[in-house]
C-alpha cells in the first residue's frame, strides 16, 4: 500500500504497517495498542493527516484485532488529534469497522458522540448513521441501531423526524439480527422521544416487534415495555399495553417469559399500584407456577420487590401459597432462588404472620437436600430473626449448620464458615460455645487449605464479636494446644492463625498465652513453618510495638528471635527473618 508521505516522514506509520500486515496476530494486536503512543510521536496534525486515514483503510480480518481498534480509537482518542473539534476525523475508520465488527464500534462511535458539537453531529454523524441504516450488508444495519439514541436529543426536529422513520425501517427489517438490534435500543431511544411521539411513533415500533416471529426479537422488548410503561400514564398503559403485557408474561417461548420474569418488578413499578393490583398479582402468580424451571427461578427472585407492592392480606392470600408450593419444587434451582428471598417477605408480614405462614417453611428449606438451598437460607436469616428472633429457629439451625460444616464439597464448607460470626452475633455467646465452638476448632484440621485459612480469618471475626477475654478461654488455648500436634499441616495452622487473630488480641494475652509455643516453633524442623514463625512475629512487632510496653516485649521477646532465625540454614528462612527484623527496629 503506497501511504503518499514523504520517506523520512512516515517511519512511525511505516513500522505500524509492516506489524498490521503481520501474520503473528499478537504482533498486530501490540501495533493497535501502540497507536496513541505513535499518535502523540506524530502530533495532532500528522496523526489526523496520516494515521487515521492509514487505519481507515487497515480493515483487518481477526475480531480481536478489530475490537482492540475500535476499544482504541474510542478511548478518548480525539485528545491526540487536536481535541474536540476534530473528533469527527474518528468516524471514518470507525464506520468502516462498524460494518464488520458492530457491538464495540457502535459503542466507539457513541463515545465520540459525546464529545461532538451539534454543528459535527449534523455535518458528520447523521450523515453517517443514514449510511449504516441503509446500508447492503446487515452488519452495518445492525450497527445502526445503537446510535440513534446517543444523539437523537442533541438534534433539530427536522432531523429528529428523519431518525425516528430511520429507526422505524430498521424494525421493520428483512434480517433478524437487524431487528434484535432495534428491539434492543428501542428502549434507551424512547427516553428521548417527546411524549407524544412516544404514543406515535414509539408504540407502533415497539408493537411490530413484540409480534415478531423470533422469540430472540420478541424477548428484548420486555425492556423496551418497561420504558414505554414508565413514559405513559396509568389509563394510557392500560388502554395501550394491557394486551402486550399478557402477551409477554403469557409467550409461547420460555425465554421471553423468562425474561418478563426477571424484569417483573421493574414492570410493577412503571405500570403503577391500581394495574398492579387489578392486573399482573395474576399475571405473577402465573409465571411463579410456570412449566418452565428458569421461570419459576426468576420469578421467585422477584418475589420481596413485588410483595413490596402490595398489602398484607393480598400477599397472604396470593403470594404465600406460591411460595409453598415453591418450597416444595422439583427443580433445587428453583427452591434455592426461593430460599434466597424468602425472609424478604417477614418484614412485610409481621411477627405472627411470619411464625404461623414462613417459620414452617423456613425450617423444612433448612432441611433441604441441596446445599445451597440452606445456604441460602442461612445467609439471610438476619432479616428474619429481626422479626421473630432466633429462638424459633435456632432448634432446625444447629443440625443445617452442622451438615454443611461437614459437606463433602469444600466450597460449602467455606461457605457456611462465612456466615458463622453473622450467625454468632444473632445467636449470643452461650448457645454458640455450646453448639459451635468445638465444631469451628474443627475446621482448622481440615484438609483443604482454603478451609484451614477461612476458620483462622473466621476465629479473627469471631474474637471482634465476642471480644478478647472470650477469645482467651474459648480460642487461644485450644489454637495453641495444636502447635504440638505430631502432623506438620497442624501447626502451621498454629502459626498461621496466631499470625491472623493477633492484631485482635491485646498484649497481656499474647505475652502469657503465644509468645512462649510460638518461639518453640521457631526451632520446628519444618523450614515452612520456621519461616511462617518469622511472619507471625513480623506481625507481632508491629501490631505492639507502637506503646512503650509493647516496644519492651518486642525488643525481649521478638527481636532476639529473629536475630537467631537470620541465621537459620534456609534460605526462605532467613530472608523473611531479615524482613521482620527490619520491621521490628523501625
Amino acid at each position: 500500500m503506497d501511504s503518499g508521505f514523504p520517506v523520512e516522514d512516515i517511519a512511525p506509520i511505516a513500522i505500524l504497517m509492516d506489524e498490521l500486515r503481520s501474520e503473528d496476530v499478537q504482533l498486530r494486536l501490540n501495533a493497535i495498542h501502540s497507536i496513541p503512543t505513535i499518535a502523540l510521536a506524530l502530533g495532532p496534525d500528522r496523526a489526523r493527516e496520516e494515521l487515521v486515514p492509514f487505519l481507515q483503510d487497515s480493515v483487518d480480518d481477526e475480531d480481536e484485532v478489530l475490537l482492540a481498534l475500535a476499544e482504541e480509537l474510542g478511548r478518548n482518542f480525539e485528545e491526540y488529534i487536536g481535541g474536540k473539534e476534530h473528533a469527527h476525523v474518528l468516524l471514518g475508520p470507525l464506520e468502516n469497522l462498524s460494518a464488520v465488527e458492530e457491538t464495540l464500534a457502535a459503542e466507539s462511535i457513541t463515545k465520540v458522540a459525546t464529545v461532538l458539537s451539534q454543528a459535527q453531529i449534523e455535518e458528520y454523524y447523521i450523515p453517517l448513521l443514514k449510511r449504516l441504516s441503509q446500508g447492503e450488508w446487515f452488519t452495518s444495519r445492525t450497527s445502526s441501531a445503537a446510535l440513534y439514541p446517543a444523539v437523537y436529543g442533541k438534534v433539530p426536529p427536522a432531523i429528529q423526524d428523519e431518525l425516528r422513520k430511520g429507526f422505524t425501517a430498521l424494525g421493520a427489517d428483512d434480517t433478524p439480527m437487524v431487528r434484535r438490534a432495534a428491539a434492543k435500543w428501542l428502549g434507551p431511544l424512547l427516553t428521548h422521544f417527546a411524549q407524544h411521539h412516544v404514543l406515535s411513533d414509539g408504540l407502533p415500533i415497539y408493537r411490530r416487534l413484540q409480534s415478531d416471529d423470533q422469540d430472540s426479537v420478541r424477548l428484548l422488548t420486555v425492556e423496551d415495555l418497561i420504558v414505554l410503561a414508565q413514559r405513559m400514564s396509568p389509563a394510557e398503559v392500560k388502554e395501550q399495553l394491557l394486551k402486550q403485557i399478557r402477551h409477554s408474561i403469557g409467550d409461547k417461548s420460555w425465554r421471553v417469559r423468562y425474561m418478563a420474569a426477571n424484569h417483573f418488578n421493574e414492570l410493577a413499578e412503571a405500570v403503577g399500584v391500581e394495574l398492579v393490583r387489578e392486573e399482573l398479582i395474576g399475571q405473577y402468580v402465573q409465571l411463579l407456577k410456570d412449566n418452565e424451571a428458569e421461570v419459576r427461578t426468576a420469578a421467585a427472585g422477584q418475589i420481596p420487590g413485588f410483595s413490596k407492592l402490595l398489602d398484607k392480606e393480598v400477599i397472604l392470600a396470593r403470594i404465600v401459597p406460591c411460595v409453598r408450593d415453591l418450597s416444595q419444587d422439583s427443580s433445587q434451582h428453583v427452591r434455592a432462588a426461593l430460599a434466597n428471598q424468602i425472609s424478604g417477605l417477614a418484614p412485610l408480614l409481621g411477627k405472627e404472620p411470619t411464625i404461623e405462614h414462613l417459620l414452617p417453611l423456613f425450617l423444612h428449606l433448612l432441611k433441604d437436600d441441596f446445599p445451597e438451598v440452606r445456604l441460602n437460607i442461612i445467609s439471610k436469616l438476619e432479616t428474619v430473626n429481626s422479626v421473630i428472633g432466633i429462638e424459633l429457629l435456632s432448634e432446625s439451625l444447629l443440625p443445617a449448620i452442622v451438615e454443611l460444616a461437614e459437606d463433602k464439597s469444600w466450597r460449602v464448607r467455606q461457605a457456611i464458615i462465612e456466615y458463622i460470626p453473622l450467625l454468632a452475633n444473632q445467636l449470643g455467646k452461650p448457645f454458640f460455645d455450646e453448639q459451635l465452638g468445638n465444631l469451628c476448632m474443627s475446621w482448622l484440621g481440615d484438609t483443604v487449605y482454603s478451609i484451614r485459612e477461612a476458620a483462622t480469618v473466621n476465629l479473627k471475626k469471631l474474637t471482634e464479636v465476642f471480644g478478647v477475654e472470650w477469645a482467651k478461654v474459648a480460642i487461644v488455648p485450644k489454637v495453641m494446644g495444636m502447635g504440638q500436634h505430631p502432623n506438620y499441616l497442624f501447626r502451621m495452622t498454629t502459626v498461621q492463625a496466631i499470625t491472623t487473630i493477633t492484631p485482635s488480641l491485646n498484649l497481656e494475652i499474647v505475652r502469657a498465652d503465644i509468645i512462649g509455643p510460638l518461639l518453640l516453633l521457631a526451632n520446628d524442623p519444618i523450614p515452612n513453618i520456621r519461616f511462617n514463625v518469622a511472619k507471625s512475629l513480623e506481625v507481632l512487632a508491629t501490631t505492639f510495638n507502637t506503646s512503650k510496653e509493647g516496644h519492651e516485649f518486642v525488643e525481649q521477646q521478638v527481636v532476639p528471635a529473629l536475630e537467631q532465625q537470620k541465621n537459620d540454614q534456609d534460605a526462605d528462612v532467613r530472608y523473611f527473618a531479615t524482613r521482620a527484623l527490619h520491621k521490628a527496629q523501625v
